[in-house]
């Protein structure tokens, strides 16, 4: 699931109201929870832009507003690591959405932090009467230094998806608030497109929205409609393949022809909001005897998808750049039991790769990701050698590309986006 940490607060500023990552249960999980045409507006058919990256090849990287403050992750992280190099597009997440529009995030994060020399992408530091800083005039000299880097901005995620209700009421005065944000003079040469990570059309995530199955494709044709060709439109959606799950409760076979491609959130299918387990990979490429869940793992949502005929290149295979855990285990293989979640650098049962790899060295593997124990702690995550089969599984399945949430979770030198092709 896509949602902020805790709330930083600045002299004189008082930053975005979100809930913090939390562990809540399976049946609110952003990829894999409990389930979720006519168009509003003409349709327009979404062919693909020039300056888009073949399919195959996309890869997509989250970078969250937030991770400026505590995680200390800044868009010059993005260049130092080498990420840049590999990314093709960063969705810029999260633009909230309230009162049927869109509407800024952390504005102080997005427009306003100064940065020093030190700090900057190429290394000129802020002045106190520049128009534009903060990560947005960061993202505009990081795109200077990568001509071809596209970036969305990504609105909603688990913490600010309700907004989504209103907004499905009058899909075009939604896309027109959208499009006057994305491109304010500003910022205008910042983003090449929107991202929607509506969590979830139709179903409950944070909370339950009832806006009927046709609501998102009406919402998306409206965005399509409105940005045109000349943008990117695409959508992180669930990754819930069950019999009656969330993918059945939104038309996304109707939405397809509107976006440039889906992301699903191909992983937290499993973790300790189930405090006493079974331990289970959060982000199983394939099932595997034993699982908890029949369909939740990466290759049931992408067969789901495709039987419903959504273009193959308009999916991205999902990864994580983060392991999910239990402790007071005892058994090794996955299936064990727990009692509640391992400690976590910012929450208890979620850490970031760049830690585990060191702190909670991978132990095996089950369907197709690893996993770890280490004491009584137990989790699960990709390495750089599970990420060479999904990237083999993606190809073979004729995938758009890979996207991952989120960069700040990767080594400094990049180490899991390097194994990505």
């Amino acid at each position: 699931m896509h949602v902020p940490h805790l709330p930083r607060v600045r002299p004189n500023r008082t930053l975005f109201s979100a809930l913090c990552t939390l562990a809540l249960g399976a049946g609110l999980l952003a990829g894999a929870g409990p389930a979720s045409a006519d168009a509003a507006a003409p349709a327009v058919p979404a062919e693909a832009p020039a300056t888009q990256a073949a399919a195959g090849s996309k890869v997509v990287g989250y970078f969250t507003e937030w991770g400026v403050y505590d995680r200390n992750y800044h868009v010059k992280s993005i260049e130092s690591s080498g990420s840049a190099d590999e990314l093709t597009h960063i969705n810029y997440s999260f633009g909230n959405v309230t009162g049927g529009k869109c509407a800024m995030g952390d504005a102080y994060a997005a427009t306003e932090k100064a940065y020093t020399a030190a700090d900057s992408v190429d290394g000129v530091a802020d002045t106190w009467d520049q128009p534009l800083r903060g990560n947005f005039n960061q993202l505009l000299k990081l795109k200077q230094k990568h001509p071809d880097l596209k970036i969305l901005w990504s609105f909603g995620g688990w913490t600010w998806s309700g907004g989504f209700a209103q907004a499905a009421q009058n899909p075009e005065a939604f896309a027109q608030s959208c499009y006057d944000l994305v491109e304010n003079s500003k910022w205008a040469d910042v983003f090449d497109g929107i991202d929607i990570d509506w969590e979830y059309p139709n179903a409950c995530g944070l909370s339950c929205d009832t806006s009927g199955r046709d609501a998102f494709p009406k919402l998306m044709s409206a965005l399509r409609a409105k940005f045109g060709q000349d943008y990117l439109v695409t959508a992180a959606i669930t990754a819930d393949a069950t019999a009656g799950g969330k993918i059945d409760a939104a038309d996304y076979a109707g939405a397809a022809q509107y976006v440039d491609w889906y992301n699903p959130m191909t992983y937290d299918f499993f973790g300790a909001w189930d405090a006493t387990g079974p331990t289970a990979p959060h982000s199983p490429l394939t099932s595997y005897p034993g699982i908890p869940k029949e369909d939740f793992h990466t290759s049931a949502t992408i067969a789901k998808l495709k039987g419903l005929g959504i273009p193959p290149s308009k999916l991205l295979l999902g990864l994580g750049f983060y392991g999910r855990g239990w402790t007071g285990v005892t058994q090794a293989e996955p299936g064990g039991t727990a009692t509640g979640p391992a400690k976590g650098t910012y929450e208890d049962g979620i850490e970031d790769y760049k830690v585990l790899k060191t702190n909670c060295p991978a132990t095996g593997t089950v369907g197709g990701t690893a996993y770890a124990k280490c004491g009584s702690d137990w989790w699960s995550y990709d390495t750089p050698q599970t990420i060479a089969t999904k990237m083999a599984y993606k190809n073979e399945q004729g995938l758009g590309g890979t996207f991952f949430w989120e960069l700040s979770g990767d080594t400094a030198n990049g180490e899991l986006i390097k194994a990505i092709d």
